[in-house]
């Protein structure tokens, strides 16, 4: 999906990660991460969400919940990290990551509450059910401390994963806040919704959710509540944030345009440039066809073409059902052939290593960490 693009806008990625792999210093199976390149990216985005006035929440999840690029957000001054779920939460905040926004795809199981609350101490949690509401609420007033909360509302017509529905009904928000309202361990901070914003194979434009979202903001102004946070998540860029801030939005959460790696970007055109790519090598020949290490495979992905030295070559997995222990390739290439790929993913749902190397783009590459998909440090 994007190796056009990696190869316009950073063959330097492709040509240090072959010489990492010709040397052992980088396996198979690895997501090769351009340090320099993921910096630029953060930057750029921050600084035309500076301009607009818009605060963006880090979104780790795509490249493996990982504590060392999430640091380098908060260093730029991205205000904290979203985290999908309590288990992305407790691995960042325990290497002092800020955890801004947590609740929105995955609330926090009951039995986690008071970790969540008391010690991870997100700036904002949403919650789209009022016993949830409640139990935050109770929690936080056990402490002595009010959470500020997002609330999702959502209409007919609004586009919903699958497994991801949720959301108060837009008919009944008068009544829903009303009763939020009631609950003295809370506070209304705002809302959200998702996705905003997606990619139609042209151009990226609002979801319907978009038009949910402003009729909830313009009724929450209407009951003349504070309203802090207008949170418009999805295909966060520099492309979408003039988007965000003409529908009144206040926050934005930047994650596959941090890699370059975001549908708008097939073709290269966009300013945030390909910073990751995906490592692999020949592992054996079935009949006419050659096979690599898998692992890292993402069904969402659109993976079409993997790189053998200048070589284009068709890659397919023929049942995604199946575990991707390996990928097909067209032709008979020599077993430890190194291939190079690069699409959309997922991270932290693969197997994968995550490599970071710095220096890059300066021509002095280091490998500055691995990592498992999950965050976990790998020391060898």
């Amino acid at each position: 999906m994007f190796l056009k693009a990696l190869r316009s806008q950073n063959s330097k990625l492709i040509d240090t990660t072959l010489s990492l792999h010709d040397k052992g210093d980088i396996l198979p199976d690895s997501y090769v991460i351009d340090l320099e390149q993921f910096k630029w990216n953060a930057k750029i985005i921050k600084d035309k969400a500076d301009e607009l006035g818009i605060k963006l929440y880090g979104m780790t999840k795509q490249f493996g919940r990982n504590v060392a690029l999430a640091r380098v957000l908060q260093e730029i001054g991205y205000e904290g990290i979203v985290a999908v779920d309590y288990k992305e939460a407790r691995i960042l905040q325990k290497q002092g990551i800020k955890i801004s926004h947590l609740g929105h795809l995955v609330q926090p199981p009951e039995h986690v509450l008071y970790e969540v609350i008391s010690e991870f101490q997100p700036e904002v949690i949403t919650v789209y059910s009022l016993d949830k509401a409640q139990s935050i609420s109770d929690i936080a007033f056990s402490l002595g401390i009010k959470q500020k909360v997002l609330v999702k509302f959502i209409n007919d017509g609004d586009t919903l994963y699958a497994n991801q529905e949720s959301g108060f009904l837009l008919t009944e928000m008068d009544n829903i806040l009303t009763e939020l309202a009631k609950m003295p361990g809370i506070e209304l901070e705002g809302l959200t919704h998702f996705p905003c914003f997606l990619h139609d194979g042209e151009s990226t434009k609002p979801t319907p959710n978009v038009k949910s979202l402003v009729s909830a903001k313009e009724q929450w102004v209407s009951s003349l509540r504070p309203l802090n946070q207008v949170n418009m998540p999805s295909s966060t860029c520099c492309s979408t944030l003039p988007m965000i801030h003409s529908f009144g939005g206040t926050h934005g959460e930047p994650g596959h345009a941090l890699t370059g790696t975001f549908p708008e970007n097939s073709d290269g055109s966009q300013p945030e440039k390909i910073a990751m790519l995906y490592l692999s090598e020949v592992s054996h020949h079935y009949k006419n066809d050659s096979y690599c290490f898998a692992g890292g495979y993402y069904r969402r992905g659109k993976l079409e073409n993997a790189l053998i030295g200048s070589e284009v070559v068709k890659v397919s997995n023929d049942d995604t059902n199946s575990i991707d222990y390996h990928l097909k390739i067209n032709g008979v290439h020599e077993i430890g052939t190194p291939l190079i790929m690069a699409f959309r993913t997922q991270i932290f749902v693969t197997r994968s290593d995550v490599v970071i190397v710095d220096g890059i783009q300066s021509r002095q590459p280091k490998v500055v960490g691995r990592y498992t998909a999950l965050g976990d440090p790998i020391n060898e």
